[in-house]
């Protein structure tokens, strides 16, 4: 297949004009200008029209189960309110359910142009009940273990069994005031091993910071009520517990980061260069305090963009975390903005060169939107599509309907 556009956003340079990309089984093996193609009698060419063909999208943290939850949870001021309610919320939820929320799931983020989502999966069990999974997709298992013992070993190896490719698994202990320090000792250990990536939510809130740099506050009632150990809290930043622990290192995908206190940048000064996610409309939702991006920027971490779970959201589409994002952080260039959908979130995920490019052996993962401008606001233009995607490939083949 030789696809051919106006203009073709490669992320490996400059935008080419009246571009072409062919593309052989599930990956790219020409890119560059149309008139340098020479399409032979059994080549099937897909002429765009004026469009920007561009990588596919990598949603970099997203929880599918809560996609039924969608405007069901009002914002709070309290992040550990909002806990309680989505339990209350989940209490009353089946297994069907949550299989037909992660279909859903799928369907609307890839109608927003998502091709590779990293999911973070409650119910391990449940991927195999999951017919509807058309996007890349690594699986992280959601690890909590405040009411029973886990073996990250065990749910890793029972995930694998099921999970349909293309994409990958991944571990994913789900906070330090939910998951204990042996669990994230052992998925740490086992991640290292199996080189695989690991994920975890860090420094979210406030009431997740006050909790364990001061051993007081509304999370840290709440948990110490369900008969969670406060052992580890009056000693330090949660950014803190985990760095002494010597656990984080570079496959680590950090979501959040937004309580950072000037001892914990010291320490990110001199610490392992994780990933960062960043949610930004989600952040909005719970009013946490301002994303240090500069900041963390300046150190030299990788940070990427992600829409949380629609328990905080309003929909899946990446187009409007980097709108989002753009209002915060406006002086930023647009093509920077989009390395981070694309670029920033492949490297996270361990795939930089193979996903988030337009390059020869890249896997065949695309999309294309409208395009009317100059090729020197073809980025900024891309950011501001508000439609549903017209045209994407995820393994070179379209991705079928829900």
């Amino acid at each position: 297949m030789i696809i051919r556009a106006r203009a073709v956003v490669t992320m490996d340079g400059d935008p080419i004009e009246n571009g072409a990309v062919a593309i052989t089984g599930n990956r790219i093996t020409q890119v560059g200008r149309w008139r340098d193609f020479r399409p032979g009698a059994d080549d099937e060419v897909v002429d765009l029209g004026e469009r920007a063909l561009l990588p596919g999208l990598i949603n970099a943290h997203c929880h599918l189960d809560y996609t039924m939850m969608r405007g069901a949870i009002p914002a709070s001021a309290s992040f550990s309110e909002w806990i309680r309610s989505i339990n209350t919320k989940k209490a009353g939820l089946v297994a069907s359910d949550y299989v037909r929320s992660i279909e859903m799931g799928f369907a609307e983020a890839a109608s927003f142009g998502t091709t590779t989502i990293a999911n973070l999966e409650a119910f391990p069990e449940l991927v195999c009940a999951v017919k509807y999974a058309p996007l890349r997709t690594w699986w992280f298992a959601e690890m909590i273990d405040l009411r029973s013992t886990l073996s990250a070993a065990d749910i890793l190896e029972a995930l694998e069994k099921v999970v349909p490719r293309p994409g990958g698994v991944g571990l994913a202990p789900h906070a330090p005031f939910t998951a204990s320090g042996k669990l994230f000792e052992d998925t740490a250990s086992l991640a290292k091993e199996r080189n695989i990536p690991i994920t975890t939510h860090l420094a979210e809130s406030a009431e997740e910071m006050e909790m364990f740099r001061a051993g007081s506050g509304p999370m840290f009632d709440f948990l110490q009520g369900i008969g969670r150990p406060m052992d580890d809290c009056g000693n330090g930043t949660p950014l803190a517990l985990l760095l002494r622990q010597g656990l984080i290192d570079e496959r680590w995908l950090i979501a959040h980061l937004n309580e950072l206190t000037a001892e914990d940048f010291a320490l990110l000064e001199r610490g392992p260069r994780f990933h960062i996610v960043h949610c930004p409309r989600s952040h909005a939702y719970f009013a946490h305090s301002p994303f240090a991006f500069a900041k963390l920027r300046a150190l030299g971490f990788n940070i990427c963009l992600g829409t949380d779970s629609l328990a905080s959201n309003h929909d899946l589409s990446l187009f409007s975390e980097m709108r989002q994002f753009w209002k915060t952080e406006p002086a930023l260039r647009a093509d920077e903005i989009l390395e981070m959908t694309t670029v920033n979130a492949a490297a996270a995920l361990g795939q930089e060169g193979s996903l988030g490019r337009l390059r020869v052996d890249a896997f065949a993962d695309l999309l294309a939107v409208p395009f009317r401008g100059g090729l020197k606001q073809v980025a900024a233009e891309i950011l501001s599509f508000e439609e549903r995607a017209p045209w994407m490939l995820v393994e070179g083949k379209p991705v079928p309907p829900c």
